[in-house]
């Protein structure tokens, strides 16, 4: 090496000497911001959720929280660090690494030190010395300048980035999540979630300038009412909740089961030893149990299973002891097969409570299980869910759709989530009973929908094949948000596949609820629009079952507000509810414009095919491929009113017809279904009925006297409430109506006649709400029933039975009263049902109010046909063209005969001397 090489090289190792240690801390900065920023963006995006829900393209989210900004900040110290392409870092990568070592070696060639370097050393000298030599060049014009820029970083404290920027292009964030969107926004969590545009990104030293922020996306949006903190407590519950509806319903089987081994165990208590001989058809000697003190069934099953001694009882030897063992086991399988499943609010055992529990727990889930698409949705979110915590604070999210329709599709899951866990909650914490006496006939529902409760008569008098087609017919209830008796899902499976039919329950039975299943399944099926055509007394109760029944949206097609809303159920769909007389004034309205199903309640309000509500209710059935014609009293006065009927749905079916019920039974099976209360409400309780026949007073036999001599057959019937508190009639009244207070029982009290009405509810004397009458409107009724209902303790409903006879229910009351016999058998079998109906909790009392030696003697003989005619024809789904005279016999023929018999029996002899008597 020459003297000019030793200079270069002495300015060279110099330079070296200054550069190397800056280039060496510049280097270990780079690196371990480097190496910091990897692990923070490791941490960041392996809590990134792909959604894709069903119909979007997607969206990518990453929660962000507490101490992310630390990574964040990470994340910004490592985009600030000065770029350096390859050949930069090259040389920096020489500078902190190689120069230190080349320059360590080559300084033995510097100076004095050359003088007295040799060998290896000095080879290795030499090989550095002109790899510095050579490389020199490359470090720049000014490479101090250049490491001082980056060896300023070094003094610069990583700080921390608030969340809301995390999607700034400056960060990096965006490219470690898969690339930049269309749409990219950051959610602030809290009360309600806030989309905030992606502010600037703090200065940093040598950041370039951040760009403007473009219009869209990242332009601020209103906030939503979105608090998605609790996502992983609530979700997780929504998205495995068909699971757990699968799992509540065989712990609700599993509950009843429980209730009725109770009560096989009760019966078995009682059951005496001597029944086991009818058990086996062997000879079994009881008398040695019987002298040992085991006198039950149980007490045999007990001492068999606690303490297998049977054997060691005086004269009961192996095989006897085995025979009896044998017979009691088959005695208790029985006793299970046969034992209710009751719940009764007066015994209250631990398993009908648990019961209770798992029943409402089981409905909870399900009812929520038929929200499939949020369901649906909440098992695509479960993963979000996953990386969402009490720390979270912000959302970032990425999408080609904006961000706001996530949110939006958010919101409902959220909120059917939070129902949810609010729901169980309230569930586990309440007295179920308390919800069972509030819905006695929601639980029994449940109870038949489990098959824990019998029914018997499901099928009416329908033929086989026709029972088949009903039975293979599926019942989607997505829309429904009541439980089905299982009486009541064959109804409705009947009207599907038959289409036009009549549904002639008795009332009590659930047949708006029946209607409601066909409507909410044809709305599975793409149905929009469907007409309910009722009585104005029950329009309002219509509106509220379909609201709170199912899903399906009520149109009120009455009063002033009908046009608008007319307008909204053409528009829209639901199920539009009008009555009789507005159906008149919506037939330009209704022209062309074709229902997917027809509801006529109360169809004997057409019955006479000349009226024109007859007719217009007719031209609907003939359009309209859906129709239930709805009614609990198909027959009245003349059975071929319920022909006429059955001739809407289906006119061929009386061609021909001959005049035999057995005929006409088989001929409008197709169409017609009647089940009877007692054939299905097995767990109804009884009823009793009891004919209070009272004596007239004095008073009541002057008025009563003066009536008959009028010829006035109204004023006879009303008589024995003439003379007040003097008459008969009204004193015992008094003393039922106080007797059930006592009791803590309601009551209601029935009259045709308003003055009747009038005297009883100013005599009685504690609570009394009506009277109910005719004039009164059907909102105010239903207002004054719901008061009646919530009154405590004791209380009086005064109604006029015909005002009250339809579509108001009273299961509060369990005594009924009757003042005085009506004309038609139907009339006071309504009032009767008003209280005993599905769901009512208490043997329901019917007194009936009845004088000797008065018109109501002879009201009760001559209806009693009218009764018997009725039970012949309706009750077992048959009628005929004609029927009995007694049946036959109209209001006025049976006036004129009662009023006939009356003066004669009082006034037998012309000249006008009463006799007394009989």
């Amino acid at each position: 090496m020459d003297r000019d090489e030793r200079a270069r090289l002495e300015v060279v190792v110099a330079q070296g000497e200054r550069l190397a240690p800056v280039a060496e801390r510049v280097h270990a900065h780079r690196q371990e911001v480097t190496r910091a920023a990897d692990e923070a963006g490791a941490r960041l995006t392996s809590r990134m959720t792909r959604l894709r829900p069903s119909g979007t393209r997607g969206w990518r989210v990453l929660a962000l929280g507490r101490g992310d900004d630390v990574l964040l900040g990470q994340l910004v110290a490592r985009a600030a660090l000065t770029g350096l392409d390859a050949s930069e870092q090259e040389v920096l990568d020489d500078l902190a690494l190689r120069v230190p070592r080349a320059v360590d070696a080559a300084r033995a060639l510097v100076g004095l030190r050359r003088l007295v370097t040799f060998g290896a050393r000095r080879t290795r000298a030499e090989t550095q010395a002109r790899w510095l030599l050579l490389h020199q060049r490359d470090w720049g014009a000014d490479p101090e300048a250049w490491l001082a820029r980056m060896d300023a970083q070094t003094r610069e404290p990583t700080l921390p980035l608030a969340p809301d920027a995390a999607l700034h292009p400056h960060v990096g964030l965006v490219d470690l999540l898969g690339g930049p969107t269309d749409h990219q926004q950051v959610v602030a969590l809290g009360d309600a979630a806030t989309v905030v545009d992606a502010p600037d990104a703090p200065d940093a030293p040598g950041a370039p300038d951040a760009p403007d922020a473009p219009d869209a996306p990242g332009a601020p949006v209103a906030p939503h009412a979105l608090d998605l903190r609790d996502l992983p407590a609530v979700l997780p519950p929504l998205a495995t909740v068909i699971t757990r509806a699968d799992e509540a319903r065989q712990q609700a089987l599993t509950a009843g089961e429980a209730v009725r081994a109770v009560a096989a165990d009760r019966l078995l208590a009682q059951m005496p030893v001597d029944r086991l001989r009818e058990a086996t058809g062997e000879r079994l000697r009881i008398g040695p149990l019987t002298d040992a003190g085991i006198t039950t069934v149980a007490q045999v099953l007990a001492r068999d299973h606690d303490a297998p001694d049977l054997e060691a009882v005086p004269g009961v030897g192996p095989v006897t002891a085995r025979r009896i063992r044998g017979a009691a086991q088959t005695l208790r399988t029985l006793a299970l097969d046969d034992a209710p499943v009751r719940l009764d609010p007066d015994d209250r055992t631990p398993q009908t409570t648990r019961l209770l529990e798992r029943l409402r727990t089981w409905d909870l889930l399900r009812q929520t299980a038929k929200a499939t698409d949020l369901v649906a949705l909440a098992q695509t979110l479960l993963p979000l869910a996953d990386h969402v915590t009490d720390r979270t604070t912000h959302l970032a999210v990425l999408g080609d759709a904006p961000v706001e329709d996530l949110l939006d599709l958010l919101l409902p899951v959220l909120e059917r989530a939070r129902e949810l866990r609010d729901a169980l909650a309230r569930a586990q914490q309440d007295d179920p009973w308390v919800d069972f006496a509030d819905r006695p006939a929601h639980y029994l529902a449940l109870l038949s929908e489990l098959g824990l409760v019998e029914e018997t008569g499901t099928h009416g008098d329908l033929p086989e094949d026709v029972v088949e087609a009903v039975r293979a017919q599926e019942l989607d209830t997505a829309y429904l948000t009541v439980p089905l008796r299982g009486y009541q899902s064959f109804a409705a499976r009947f009207a599907l596949v038959q289409e036009k039919v009549l549904i002639g329950d008795e009332m009590g039975l659930g047949k708006t609820v029946e209607a409601l299943a066909v409507l909410a399944h044809r709305a599975t099926e793409g149905a929009r629009w469907f007409l309910v055509v009722c009585p104005a007394a029950v329009l309002s109760s219509w509106v509220r079952e379909v609201d709170a029944k199912t899903g399906l949206e009520p149109r009120r097609l009455h009063g002033t507000d009908r046009q608008a809303e007319l307008a909204r159920w053409r528009a829209d769909g639901g199920v539009a509810v009008t009555t009789y007389s507005t159906l008149a004034s919506l037939g330009e309205d209704l022209g062309g414009f074709e229902v997917d199903a027809l509801v006529v309640d109360e169809a004997h309000y057409v019955k006479n095919p000349t009226a024109q509500r007859s007719r217009r209710v007719a031209a609907l059935v003939a359009r309209t491929q859906h129709v239930l014609l709805l009614t609990g009293t198909p027959l009245e006065n003349r059975v071929g009113e319920f022909a006429t009927l059955v001739g809407y749905l289906r006119p061929d079916l009386l061609d021909g017809l001959g005049d035999s019920p057995v005929d006409f039974r088989r001929r409008i099976a197709p169409v017609y279904l009647r089940r009877n209360t007692e054939d299905v409400l097995v767990e109804l309780p009884e009823l009793v009925e009891v004919e209070e026949w009272l004596e007239l007073s004095a008073a009541d036999e002057v008025a009563y006297r003066d009536a008959v001599a009028a010829g006035s057959f109204m004023a006879m019937r009303r008589a024995a409430f003439a003379s007040g508190r003097r008459s008969a009639k009204l004193a015992h009244l008094l003393e039922v109506v106080a007797e059930a207070e006592e009791n803590g029982r309601r009551v209601i009290v029935f009259s045709y006649f308003r003055d009747v009405l009038d005297r009883v509810a100013a005599s009685l004397p504690g609570p009394v709400f009506g009277p109910l009458t005719g004039s009164v409107p059907p909102a105010r009724r239903q207002q004054v029933v719901d008061d009646f209902s919530r009154a405590a303790g004791g209380a009086a409903l005064v109604a006029q039975i015909q005002a009250v006879g339809v579509g108001l229910n009273i299961q509060a009351a369990s005594v009924v009263v009757l003042c005085e016999p009506q004309l038609k058998p139907t009339t006071e079998w309504q009032a009767v049902a008003r209280a005993r109906r599905m769901g009512q909790l208490q043997t329901v009392q019917v007194h009936r109010l009845l004088t000797e030696d008065s018109v109501d003697e002879r009201l009760v003989e001559l209806l009693s046909a009218k009764a018997g005619t009725f039970d012949r024809y309706a009750r077992i789904s048959e009628t005929a063209q004609s029927a009995p005279e007694a049946f036959d016999l109209s209001e006025a023929d049976l006036a004129r005969r009662v009023v006939a018999a009356e003066r004669a029996r009082l006034f037998p002899d012309e000249d006008g001397t009463v006799m007394m008597g009989r």
